[in-house]
């Protein structure tokens, strides 16, 4: 292994030649000795040394502060002072104040020894870290996630680009604030603020999700539908030094999900609930219906007349028209809180919530009725139909909300038997 290379620089040359001796019998590589601060950058230039030594003040020449500062920044190289006039106040930064940074004149070899060692392991693992460092920002820049890091305050550390984008924030601008001046979350469904995020991760301690209707407000007003998770960060000892918040845009998962919900909810072809959606609702009006003593609802079951001899003259086409012209009517006759769903074909289901009496239902059926006889056009075809229509009411004391709807698509067929338009109540005395 090849030794370490050493610049001394050292405007006495008795002592310089003395410590390029003692370093050669330690073992290192005494390459040159400098007494200007002009020789020593073109010497560190041409021979890149692994550490320099340098006379913290130079006779006749600037201190040797700033040159320290000249190999530190452009050439990336540590440095050990010499001195032996401890002059805090002439040092920038209070370098001297650092451990291991200065070996105090006159030393033994084993003091020389020792710092010279210290110097180089200190930027054997600085390097290490700074490479650590700068791999696993490669790697946080690079995810396609957000993430924002904090300190045991909640004060940003670091954003990488994702969460610039995301959050219209440039890191320079962010740096230091507090971490809901930048990342303005609201609950989507109460509109509250979700505040002290990171602060609630590292005082438990523990990997926290964000909440699942988490809108992120960005810096120039825009919400976005965000989600993943607050770390606590610890340090080698496991302390909890500050939190990592990781997230990332979810509108297309949401979008997906939403559409997931209409695929299991709503028709396709009227985007009218469905049987699944009506029967949900139909048992929550019959829970209702049990709790409350003068509540009462009805479910009508409709069935277009005609609807073949149509759908076949016209084509499948006209026919998916139809529908959907006919569950706009529907929809247009009814009150904000009832549902109407398509059952499949041209079956159609209604429910009506908090009626009086029959009465109510009774009207509501005519509405429909007299609405749908209304002649509709529909690529350039006038088309008239009618609608067969079953009543069944809960006041007759149903135990299952289904048989509800079975017996008013018995009455239905009944309504259907007298001809077209028709619309009859369901009686426990109908028999087969």
């Amino acid at each position: 292994m090849n030794a370490p290379k050493i610049l001394v620089i050292e405007d006495k040359e008795i002592l310089a030649v003395d410590i390029r001796n003692s370093l050669n019998k330690l073992g290192y590589h005494v390459h040159k000795i400098a007494n200007s601060v002009k020789e020593a950058i073109q010497n560190i230039a041409e021979s890149k040394p692994n550490l320099v030594l340098i006379d913290i003040c130079l006779v006749g020449e600037i201190d040797g502060v700033p040159v320290v500062d000249i190999i530190q920044d452009t050439f990336k190289i540590p440095v050990l002072y010499l001195t032996d006039c401890l002059d805090y106040k002439s040092l920038n930064k209070n370098q001297l104040q650092e451990p291991f940074r200065y070996i105090a004149k006159p030393f033994t070899e084993k003091d020389l020894y020792n710092a010279v060692e210290m110097a180089l392991y200190k930027d054997k693992i600085q390097k290490q870290w700074q490479r650590e460092n700068q791999r696993l920002l490669t790697l946080i820049n690079s995810m396609g996630c957000a993430v924002v890091t904090t300190d045991i305050n909640a004060c940003i550390q670091m954003m990488n680009p994702v969460a610039e984008i995301l959050t219209g924030w440039e890191q320079k601008a962010a740096f230091g604030k507090y971490l809901g001046e930048v990342l303005n979350l609201v609950d989507k469904d109460t509109g509250e603020e979700i505040v002290h995020i990171a602060t609630q991760a590292m005082k438990a301690g523990v990997v926290l999700q964000l909440p699942e209707n988490c809108i992120l407000i960005t810096r120039n007003g825009r919400k976005i539908p965000i989600g993943d998770t607050v770390s606590p960060i610890r340090d080698n000892v496991g302390v909890i030094t500050g939190a990592v918040i990781v997230f990332q845009d979810i509108t297309e998962r949401k979008q997906k999900e939403a559409q997931l919900v209409r695929n299991a909810f709503y028709d396709g072809l009227t985007a009218l609930p469905n049987r699944v959606l009506f029967l949900d609702r139909l048992k929550q009006a019959s829970e209702r219906c049990k709790r409350r003593l003068n509540y009462h609802f009805a479910v009508l079951f409709l069935d277009l007349d005609s609807f073949k001899i149509i759908n076949d003259r016209f084509g499948h086409g006209m026919g998916d028209d139809l529908l959907v012209a006919i569950a706009r009517r529907l929809d247009s006759c009814l009150r904000s809180g009832d549902t109407v769903a398509r059952f499949g074909g041209d079956e159609f289901a209604v429910l009506l919530e908090d009626i009086k009496d029959v009465s109510d239902a009774i009207n509501i059926t005519k509405r429909i009725q007299e609405t749908l006889s209304l002649p509709l056009h529909l690529n350039g075809h006038e088309i008239s139909t009618t609608a067969s229509i079953g009543i069944a009411l809960s006041s007759n004391g149903y135990e299952e909300p289904t048989n509800l709807l079975r017996d008013a698509d018995v009455a239905m067929y009944r309504a259907k038997g007298k001809g077209k338009g028709n619309y009859i109540v369901f009686d426990h005395n109908f028999t087969d």
